[in-house]
């Protein structure tokens, strides 16, 4: 069953330029044939597998305690991976005075 722009929630404003009309319709075309899919397809394809570096290159690692374990992630992982501790916890904006 495809669903309608309207099910999705979807609207083509009217100032949107004819080229973008275009990619935007490309790219509902694209969701309806995906939704057509079986879900065992759909999953199979929703998931990417991305290089880690570091963390992806053992087998696995076994810390004796979580201690050993955050200064393993401090020490050895790049920052962007998410695993570095916070150094300071910012105030929310209302608490800020």
């Amino acid at each position: 069953m495809l669903l309608s722009r309207i099910q999705l929630g979807y609207r083509l404003p009217a100032e949107v330029s004819g080229e973008n009309q275009q990619i935007t319709s490309e790219w509902l075309a694209e969701f309806e044939a995906a939704a057509k899919r079986p879900l065992k397809e759909r999953l199979r394809y929703a998931f990417i597998k991305t290089y880690k570096p570091v963390m992806d290159d053992a087998e696995f690692r076994a810390f004796d305690t979580m201690e050993d374990y955050r200064r393993w992630c401090a020490e050895k992982l790049p920052r962007w991976l998410g695993y570095a501790r916070l150094n300071t916890v910012r105030p929310r904006k209302s608490e800020r005075r």
